[in-house]
């Protein structure tokens, strides 16, 4: 595609698009020759696709808060997929991993081995109340498809409702329930009987910061439509960071009583830590019906996902929910339990709660010195800058956005812009502090240069 090729709004959603003039000034100036042709190879062989095409550089290490490209340059990494709670290779899990290796390393379909089994004792130990029962698959939105299957099985009905914008995965089912029109595109019909609604946005969007219109919209569908099984959203939105109130949650989980509609919180990429707190939804006191999990449950290097669920759903033997070739691996169950052992050994929660203090002192920061900078906003470890071009139309500044980005990339720092306009910042959780102020002076230098 041209590099100059105009973008349809509606596909500035999950992540970046590297399609403004300054993707091909980046290719031009700061790759070598021999990265280039590893480029031009990888775009001959892979399927070209939204989001992850073209690609922006060649890895060869990563490491801590850092990846590496193959002439020794190394990036701060605060995109990582959201996988790098640990940040990336942490020793324990390679050692566990390469332990595990060395014995079980695979466990056939009506067996079980006790690696998994202690996961699950471990998830379990962590939730609340009867948030017992386990499933695990090899990627999130295979646990988004399964939640979906469980709702129906307990209540009897096969509607849900998601809101506009959210992310839940990229196969057929989970693009069916999630809210972003890029991933939908071209695919058809799509499963029946998914309700969306408009996500309580806090700084644009139709409800201009009125969460009580959201929840009064939230229920107008529950008692309009009658018969839905589930609803189905992030506790936080991780990709462009919007943060709900707790009012808001708590009211949401009422209406969910109200009508007997199950709760599944998705927080695939914003558990574990991201946020301060083990799992988002102990910010807002209120319980899932089902949580999914993903991405940095497997430690950065596993793919490994889970369900949990409430112990009194555990009535359908005779239904295939999760049916997966790798559903008690012995490997991601190694990944997981140490995932989890590891976030409480090194006080990573913590940890991440005074991170929080100093990132909101930065961001406010930002905000007060960039006049570009519309509003910032974030939760432990999880930011958002979002760059406007007028404070009162609220326009999004897209070029200036992606200009950002490649500036930081030239000065080690590796993010993702959101919908367009917004700077995700979202880093290891063991870096340092001296890295993140490197890091956010990094941005800060940044913004400035497009004054130059």
């Amino acid at each position: 595609m041209h590099p100059n090729k105009k973008i349809k709004p509606n596909k500035r959603t999950e992540g970046d698009i590297n399609y403004t003039p300054a993707r091909q000034a980046w290719l031009d100036h700061e790759v070598d020759e021999s990265t280039k042709a590893l480029l031009e190879k990888d775009a001959r062989y892979f399927f070209h696709q939204a989001l992850s095409s073209p690609c922006l550089d060649v890895l060869s290490n990563c490491e801590g808060p850092y990846i590496e490209n193959l002439s020794g340059k190394r990036y701060l990494d605060f995109h990582g997929n959201n996988v790098h709670q640990l940040g990336f290779s942490h020793p324990k899990l390679v050692q566990r991993l390469t332990e595990q290796l060395q014995s079980l390393t695979f466990s056939t379909r009506r067996y079980t081995n006790e690696t998994a089994i202690n996961f699950a004792e471990k998830l379990a130990s962590l939730l609340p109340s009867d948030l017992n029962r386990t499933l695990m698959t090899p990627n999130g939105s295979a646990a988004i498809g399964i939640a979906l299957k469980l709702a129906r099985a307990v209540t009897g009905k096969f509607k849900v409702v998601s809101f506009w914008d959210s992310f839940h995965g990229a196969s057929l089912d989970a693009i069916s329930v999630g809210g972003e029109s890029v991933f939908r595109e071209h695919m058809g019909p799509m499963m029946p009987g998914v309700e969306r609604i408009p996500p309580p946005v806090t700084y644009r969007g139709i409800y201009e910061n009125n969460e009580s219109k959201c929840l009064e919209y939230l229920e107008y569908v529950f008692a309009k439509e009658g018969d839905i099984g589930a609803f189905l959203a992030e506790t936080v939105r991780n990709t462009d960071v919007q943060v709900p109130s707790k009012a808001f949650w708590k009211e949401a989980r009422k209406l969910c009583d109200r009508y007997g509609v199950l709760l599944i919180l998705d927080e695939i990429p914003i558990a574990l830590g991201r946020t301060g707190k083990m799992f988002a939804f102990e910010h807002y006191d209120i319980e899932p019906d089902i949580l999914c999990l993903g991405k940095g449950l497997g430690g950065g290097i596993f793919p490994q996902a889970a369900i949990v669920a409430r112990d009194a759903y555990n009535k359908f033997s005779d239904i295939s929910l999760g049916h997966y070739t790798h559903e008690k691996s012995p490997l991601g169950a190694t990944a997981a339990l140490t995932t989890l052992e590891i976030i409480e050994e090194e006080g990573l929660l913590n940890k991440v709660k005074k991170d929080k203090d100093l990132m909101y002192r930065e961001m406010n920061r930002l905000q007060t010195k960039h006049d570009i900078i519309g509003d910032v906003r974030g939760l432990g470890l999880l930011w958002g800058i979002e760059l406007i071009k007028n404070h009162t139309t609220k326009k999004k500044a897209i070029n200036e956005a992606e200009k950002v980005m490649y500036e930081c990339l030239k000065n080690g720092l590796s993010f993702k812009v959101s919908a367009g306009n917004v700077l995700q910042l979202a880093p290891a959780l063991t870096i340092t502090e001296d890295k993140l102020k490197e890091a956010i002076e990094i941005v800060d230098n940044s913004l400035t240069s497009l004054n130059l």
